[in-house]
């Protein structure tokens, strides 16, 4: 499993992730029997945020992401060399991606978030989409349900459930017995800086991977934080893991 997070204010898009990569064993022995599975950690080490440089978009994936053996690193490497051009933006890759995935693996749950500018005329527009390839669905996150005005604020997938406790209302029970819902004070995304936003994401997931650790349930969350930043200016690591000896 993993958590990714998508921040979209008004002057940029911060897209981050984490770097565990688990898997679950079914064992058998010499005789055919089988135990219960298990569930390890194969990595500290995986890319879950990726930057296509050409047309500077962002894709994080999360959910299925072991897919014939392989992981999707690789399957967009091969996404970039096989289907996209210079000419290709965010809305072109991420119908392009929905059907490479579709078309080699259709029933992998596997989920992606897509983010990026396209010009109109003298302005660049933010998009940020999320797809899942099982269900064939491809949704714009942040825009009005009629699509008509660009929303701010953030997007996450995969071991969700803490920092949705955090920021979404919660029930309390009353002395009588009764519940009543608890509303969180609001984040200003409208009025959120760049730096803030870059922060926010560190600190979502950074804030799951320490709560799993000291939760009883399965450590699917961990290693280094890769930072994405988008902007119309172009796109920049502000945190990314390099291979060392």
């Amino acid at each position: 499993m993993s958590f990714v997070i998508t921040v979209y204010v008004p002057s940029g898009i911060v897209m981050a992730s984490d770097s565990r990569q688990s898997i679950t064993i079914q064992r058998k022995d010499n005789t055919g029997k089988t135990y219960p599975p298990i569930q390890t950690v194969s990595s500290d080490f995986v890319y879950k945020t990726y930057l296509l440089p050409k047309q500077n978009v962002g894709i994080s994936a999360f959910g299925e992401t072991l897919l014939g053996k392989m992981t999707t690193e690789s399957h967009l490497k091969t996404f970039e060399e096989e289907d996209l051009t210079e000419k290709d933006d965010v809305e072109t890759i991420a119908n392009k991606l929905l059907n490479f995935f579709k078309r080699k693996f259709p029933q992998a749950d596997s989920s992606f978030h897509i983010a990026g500018y396209k010009k109109k005329g003298r302005l660049s527009i933010p998009y940020v989409y999320h797809c899942n390839i099982k269900r064939a669905e491809l949704k714009r996150l942040n825009v009005t349900p009629d699509k008509r005005k660009v929303v701010y604020g953030a997007s996450w997938g995969g071991e969700g459930d803490i920092i949705a406790e955090i920021l979404q209302p919660a029930w309390m029970k009353m002395p009588n017995g009764t519940l009543q819902q608890v509303t969180k004070p609001p984040i200003l995304w409208d009025a959120m800086p760049l730096q803030d936003a870059i922060d926010f994401a560190i600190y979502a997931v950074k804030t799951t991977i320490d709560t799993i650790r000291f939760q009883a349930r399965p450590k699917t969350v961990g290693g280094p934080i890769d930072v994405l930043l988008l902007t119309p200016e172009g796109a920049e690591w502000i945190k990314r893991k390099e291979l060392h000896g």
